[in-house]
């Protein structure tokens, strides 16, 4: 009956609107329970992939047990009734090539996973586990709420790697405006959790959290989850397997959260905040509350207008305030966490000018809003917008399975079946009224400005409660923003042009032969040309990188800091212009390198050419502009001052690159450095940087031979031959190159420090294992030893003896360099501690090792395979790979199938031999060092361990450039400048 009963459910035919390139098929299945799901077949694909969204996420948390909805999130990974083993499900995952994760957010909590075909089908049944029966011991319950509270505390002072906001910004951003917002809504509440409101103030009340998980699971029903399933296999047989595995979901009938009206009242309006940070910086974020546009997304009226309010072209709003050298960035457009009300926000990282004119800019802004109803609403705008985003859409990339079933799940609660592949991304009805209606709703009367900055500090009255923010607040009226209105710049506001960048040639060139590998077109003194035409993707596309190598760009701290300034004033310059480049889909970077820097640019062909020597003649007329030069200077000294704010764990990755590297410079030296930069001499450090030039360059796509060699040949013209240019010709002795110091065999060097931030109650261990040089043999039973311990440390370390939510054991290289390395931060030991546990592990992970039966072995092996058999998804994928192997120098274009053929004969025997020589603790070629920073909670400890002698076969490394020069360096692996030999 059963059986029959989910039949009866069955599929549905639907015609889906898909991307022209799309071979993939679909299908439409509710089952018996009302479980909604998406089938996708893909016979070209080796990972599958399936997506589970549950409309109950941290709106749902019991008034109380904040973090609830995000705990369960955590729980649900443990173990089930059909899989009871602790972590099965992640350690099958991780065994079988794959990759997992989840995240709660307002409305939703969504899991995700990816892992080898071959092993979909028990990969599925043991995800299908979660939502059917799952454990939750009490033992699991107590070490999970640990895990929510290190994962809380790691929030509150971390930065966003290598962004130019801070982490704390977004929280503030977040969180703060969640404290301005009527108490009884759930907009209002804590949602990630902590042992405070998990562990402490529930058991004062006499709770039992387990209980109260369970109860909450009941929330988990079918009727409220919507499932993706990703497979090599045809339609039927997915069907068959999600009929089978996820039939026994119960369905209790269970509503979706409706948010009773919107978080505010008037009393959180006309709002100006003033905030504290923890870090360097200024930030500036205007929002409005608005009608959800989700309600209009055929209109897409917040589209049109974030187009225009955040454009960066010449007569914007950001091109104004940057030539006044008031800020950074700006980004605009809506941003909500549910589709009952929304928000539009308009945000920007200040200078310190800035700071000083913040009532002048926020009066710009009111201008520019004023301007665009003056103006009126344009069609030829809003179909210039619709027309990119159909050709984004039918030219779209494969990307991988796990990214795109996340993407399609979360469409298949907001759209009818036949949309849920396209979402809101095909705008098609221009409805001037709708875009006025928004645009009526950004009106001084509903604003509220978040404005952060260290130069509150002592000013501020409050304290926000979950992370306490320090803030003040006052309110600004209609009137003060006409005031601010009227002292205004008086700049020229004015609508962007048409786009040039919209590519009208989409043809597919004719590839004459077949082209493997890519192979030297073209070399000269000056450059040397890689090419490699499209042979997979039948894309309009082509990918150039053209790396820069500069031998004196990094000789010195001075010159490592100019070269950054130097490429941030290209990318600054730039801007204005190849904004709309990027608006058709046309990508560029320009970024610092260890040997210079390097251009890549990415998109439609046809328009390629026209933003490729917009890039070099801005290059090659490089002048310095004051203003923006002491902008970005003092961006990138706060930026550096940051630094100091990093989390421990990341402080102690620099530590290791600092040791490792024979070319490296210290951050404090760099901003010593940066802070005495002046404008005279960084004037003259140019023409300096770029007397000395070799530029090795890689083409692929959708491009001819001939046409790749005219590029390459055209750049040459610009760059050395252009009258009064600043590039010289390098010779092949001075080509630079950078090598890795050599560790010693049988002992472990240390080197312990106190965390630069000593508010963070984190410290951090990375043990980094040394192994060998970029070598195949080598590098296969390296990875596959990683393979095989990655999950088992991460069970040991982190879940079991509950070291820190951040733990991992992971592949490293540098410059070609292999090694393994074992992260862990935490509060509650310090580093000397844990790497005792790291060591701990691999002496215990030795039985593991040598009880590995034979079918066990395979099957790793098998599963490493599959691994690297994965094909490219896109062109972008495939020109990363032969890049890297152009920019090491180590040219090994077809490493996959040679590494793929090594792992096929490889013994058991001859791994064991190798883990017994480079890895045990006791490894005769064992070579080993411990960064330790001790963190705010471990200063006691630190004191203590750095006045302890030396244990036999341990070094404590006091002094880190005595230290390097007293070691050997590997070879390089990378030749001259193209490989240019001298006679």
């Amino acid at each position: 009956m059963a059986a029959a009963a989910v039949a009866a459910a069955g599929s549905s035919n639907v015609e889906f609107i898909r991307a022209r390139s799309d071979k993939r098929e679909y299908r439409r299945v509710v089952l018996a329970n009302a479980l909604e799901i998406l089938l996708i077949s893909d016979p070209d694909t080796d990972k599958a992939a399936a997506c589970m969204e549950v409309e109950v996420g941290s709106f749902s948390d019991p008034e109380g047990l904040e973090g609830l909805a995000h705990f369960l999130e955590h729980m649900l990974f443990y173990a089930s009734e059909k899989y009871p083993g602790e972590h099965e499900y992640t350690k099958y995952i991780i065994e079988h090539g794959g990759s997992y994760n989840a995240y709660t957010s307002s409305e939703t909590t969504n899991f995700f996973f990816d892992v080898n075909v071959d092993n979909f089908e028990e990969a599925l049944d043991r995800f299908a586990q979660f939502f059917i029966k799952p454990l939750m011991s009490q033992d699991a319950v107590l070490r999970e709420i640990k895990a929510v509270d290190s994962e809380n505390t790691r929030k509150i002072c971390c930065l966003m790697a290598g962004g130019c906001i801070s982490f704390n910004f977004i929280l503030f951003s977040s969180q703060l405006q969640k404290h301005f917002a009527s108490k009884d809504h759930p907009y209002h509440k804590f949602s990630t959790g902590s042992w405070e409101t998990l562990e402490t103030k529930p058991k004062a009340r006499g709770l039992d959290i387990r209980l109260e998980l369970l109860k909450f699971y009941k929330n988990y029903s079918a009727n409220v989850m919507h499932l993706v399933v990703y497979g090599k296999e045809n339609l039927d047989c997915i069907q068959g397997l999600v009929e089978r595995m996820f039939s026994d979901i119960k369905n209790t009938d269970q509503r979706s959260l409706k948010c009773p009206s919107h978080p505010l009242s008037e009393e959180h309006l006309q709002l100006l905040v003033k905030a504290l940070p923890i870090v360097e910086g200024d930030y500036l974020r205007i929002i409005w509350p608005i009608t959800p546009s989700i309600q209009f997304y055929k209109e897409a009226p917040c589209h049109y207008l974030s187009h225009l309010i955040g454009h960066e072209g010449e007569g914007s709003i950001f091109h104004i305030i940057k030539e006044l050298g008031w800020a950074m960035n700006l980004m605009a457009g809506e941003c909500s966490d549910s589709n009952e009300y929304s928000f539009f926000s308009v945000s920007m990282r200040l200078t310190d000018a800035g700071h000083e004119r913040m009532e002048d800019i926020v009066g710009l802004i009111f201008k520019y809003l004023h301007l665009l109803k003056e103006d009126g609403v344009h069609e030829w705008i809003f179909n210039e917008l619709a027309a990119i985003n159909e050709m984004e859409f039918h030219y779209q990339d494969k990307v991988r399975p796990i990214n795109y079933v996340m993407r399609t799940v979360s469409t298949m609660r907001l759209f009818p079946p036949e949309e849920w592949l396209v979402g809101a991304a095909l705008p098609s009805k221009y409805a001037s009224q709708r875009i006025n209606m928004i645009l009526n709703q950004l009106i001084p009367e509903t604003v509220r400005i978040f404005w952060e900055s260290k130069k509150f500090e002592g000013s501020t009255s409050s304290a926000e409660p979950w992370y306490n923010t320090p803030f003040s607040v006052e309110n600004v009226t209609p009137s003060v923003i006409q005031e601010w209105i009227e002292k205004a710049p008086t700049e020229k506001l004015h609508l962007p042009k048409p786009n040039i960048f919209i590519p009208k040639d989409l043809s597919l060139k004719e590839v004459h032969e077949k082209v493997t590998f890519p192979t030297v077109l073209r070399k000269s003194p000056l450059s040397q040309l890689w090419y490699k035409p499209d042979m997979l993707f039948s894309t309009p596309k082509v990918h150039i990188i053209i790396d820069f190598h500069c031998p004196l760009s990094s000789h010195s701290p001075e010159a490592v800091v100019a070269t950054e300034l130097f490429v941030d004033l290209l990318v600054d310059y730039l801007n204005a212009y190849a904004y709309d480049a990027q608006i058709a889909g046309l990508f560029y970077s320009i970024y610092v390198t260890s040997a210079g820097f390097q251009v890549s640019l990415g998109g439609y062909n046809d328009k390629m050419r026209v933003l490729l020597n917009a890039i070099l003649v801005q290059i090659v007329k490089f002048e310095v502009k004051p203003n923006r030069f002491s902008a970005l200077k003092e961006t990138s000294v706060k930026d550096y001052q940051n630094f100091n704010f990093r989390q421990p764990y990341s402080q102690a990755s620099y530590y290791v690159s600092l040791i490792l590297g024979d070319k490296k410079w210290p951050v404090a030296e760099k901003l010593e450095a940066l802070s005495k930069l002046e404008s005279d001499y960084f004037a003259k450090f140019v023409p300096h940087l770029l007397s000395k030039t070799f530029l090795e360059c890689y083409v692929q796509g959708n491009i001819e031979p001939s046409e790749a060699k005219s590029i390459v040949e055209e750049i040459e013209n610009t760059i050395f031959t252009t009258p009064n240019s600043l590039f010289k010709s390098m010779s092949p002795s001075e080509y630079l190159i950078k090598r890795v110091i050599m560790l010693e065999n049988d002992l472990k060097c240390y080197y312990q420090t106190e965390g630069l931030n000593q508010k963070n109650e984190n410290s951090s261990v990375i043990q980094y294992i040394q192994v060998h040089q970029d070598d195949a043999i080598l590098n296969i039973k390296l990875e596959l030893f990683s393979l095989i311990a990655k999950q088992p440390a991460f069970n040991q370390l982190r879940t079991v003896e509950q070291l820190g939510y951040i733990t991992s054991l992971s592949l490293r290289s540098d410059y070609g360099v292999l090694a393994l390395q074992v992260v862990i931060q935490s509060t509650v030991k310090d580093p000397s501690y844990l790497d005792v546990r790291v060591d701990e592990f691999f002496k215990m992970f030795e039985s593991k090792i040598y009880e590995l039966s034979d079918k066990d072995f395979k099957r790793n092996v098998k599963s490493l395979i599959d691994s690297k058999l994965e094909k490219f998804k896109n062109l972008w994928e495939e020109s990363h790979f032969y890049w890297g192997e152009i920019e090491a120098g180590t040219l090994k274009f077809d490493r996959v199938e040679s590494e793929v053929a090594m792992l096929r004969e490889l013994k058991k025997e001859e791994f064991i031999e190798y883990f017994n020589q480079y890895i045990k603790v006791d490894a005769p070629q064992r070579r080993t060092l411990s960064v330790q920073v001790f963190g705010g909670n471990h200063l006691v400890e630190f004191k203590k361990a750095i006045n302890e002698a030396n244990p036999p076969k341990m070094y404590r490394i006091t002094d880190i450039f005595g230290f390097k020069r007293s070691r050997p360096l590997y070879s390089s692996l990378k030749g001259g400048p193209g490989r240019i030999t001298m006679d």
